[in-house]
């Protein structure tokens, strides 16, 4: 039955999803249960729940029209060495849990012909990405091991640098990749593994934009002149990406979208801090220290609206063909009005739909810019696996340091 109340631009949304359903590059469910049940789905069942810490169940990602979706296999940056490689693997485990207990909606998928066969059955193709790093604990061989445990991204960096790579949110050492970074880059090239820029500098960025031989994507970045936040994208990265074939997948969090958001979350993480928690903590805990910091400082609140203006930003410079989104679900503890968890998809559509956006260019920004620049990665690996080895590189070696 029609809801009389929704406007012809949401219904035409959810029409659109229904054959281009939204392919998102990162949501961080997984980290997001390990701290809040210890990765117990009894205690949190995404079919039946609707938690109101978690951004994500079964249930709101159909009603947003998500078809595939990377779910991210982040560690936080405290953990260093074997314990980050470790913490990893039981992210790993973690998606791999989920697919299984929810075979009939979850999907596992490798490839973007998986993802295609995903969308054919019904299935949400669940792939999955890491986010930062640290992960690899400067290892190739673990690289090459997270690659066949199924993971098809690697964030260089998270809020820190990696001895190889500068951060965003760090003081520079590198001045962007080192000849090691450089190494890993065309690694993961050679393995069909795309690199995701996200949370690295302008000048881990443009590096990488200069040795990737594969699309890179942006698995949850906004547009930096709309919002002058270091996560985001500069306007001559944005430009480059044509070049390179790559995508930039605008985020959804207020303090990349809103400059307001930015300056009181930098407030309410000092407040974190001064209690002796993580910025990032996902606790309840943590939760409650927010809640009550802001009863006394209201948060400015973003709006669907402002993400349209990145978008519109980012279609200018890079071109409707190399964005798409990265909304960022269950990695931030603020959300956008509208964007509130995974069903809110359809508004952003709508709001861009009276901003004139053709049905084909929102085709191309929920669904088929990310699955392009993933085959377009297999490609590429599949020609440099015929002439090229698996790198025996070192940061020692070639960067004359020992890793950590």
């Amino acid at each position: 039955m029609t809801d009389p109340t929704e406007s012809e631009s949401r219904r035409r949304a959810a029409r659109l999803l229904h054959e281009h359903p939204v392919f998102d590059g990162h949501n961080d469910l997984p980290w997001a249960l390990r701290e809040a049940v210890g990765y117990d789905t009894d205690r949190a069942d995404i079919a039946t729940d609707q938690s109101p810490v978690l951004h994500t169940d079964l249930d709101r990602l159909r009603s947003g029209g998500v078809g595939a979706q990377f779910w991210s296999v982040y560690v936080r940056t405290d953990l260093t060495g074997d314990a980050a490689v470790s913490a990893t693997l039981e992210q790993i485990d973690c998606v791999r849990g989920l697919t299984e207990r929810y075979s009939d909606r979850l999907i596992p998928a490798y490839s973007a012909a998986d993802v295609e066969r995903c969308l054919e059955s019904g299935g949400l193709a669940s792939l999955m990405g890491a986010e930062g790093g640290h992960s690899i604990n400067c290892s190739m061989g673990t690289l090459r091991a997270l690659y066949e445990l199924g993971v098809r991204y690697m964030t260089l960096t998270h809020n820190d640098n990696v001895p190889w790579a500068d951060s965003a949110t760090d003081e520079p050492a590198a001045g962007g990749l080192t000849r090691f970074g450089e190494a890993v880059v065309r690694e993961m090239n050679r393995l069909g593994m795309l690199v995701d820029l996200s949370h690295t500098s302008a000048g881990t960025m443009r590096d990488a934009l200069r040795v990737s031989r594969a699309p890179v994507i942006f698995s949850h970045s906004s547009a930096r002149a709309v919002c002058d936040h270091p996560r985001n994208v500069p306007d001559d990265v944005l430009r480059a990406l044509p070049d390179n074939g790559g995508v930039a997948m605008a985020t959804f969090v207020p303090k990349f979208v809103l400059p307001e958001a930015a300056e009181w979350d930098r407030a309410v993480d000092a407040h974190l801090t001064g209690l002796g928690l993580h910025p990032l903590d996902g606790t309840e805990q943590g939760h409650r220290a927010r809640t009550e910091f802001e009863r006394d400082q209201p948060r400015p609140v973003a709006t669907v609206s402002n993400v349209a203006d990145h978008l519109d930003h980012m279609r200018e410079l890079a071109g409707i063909d190399h964005i798409g989104l990265g909304g960022d679900f269950d990695g931030t503890p603020f959300t956008t009005a509208g964007l509130d968890d995974v069903a809110g998809y359809p508004n952003l559509l709508a709001e861009l739909l009276d901003r004139n956006w053709s049905e084909a260019e929102l085709g191309k920004l929920t669904w088929h810019n990310p699955l392009r620049a993933l085959r377009e990665a297999e490609n590429v690996a599949e020609r440099l696996r015929r002439t090229e080895s698996p790198s025996l590189a070192t940061v020692t070696q070639l960067d004359g340091q020992p890793p950590g």
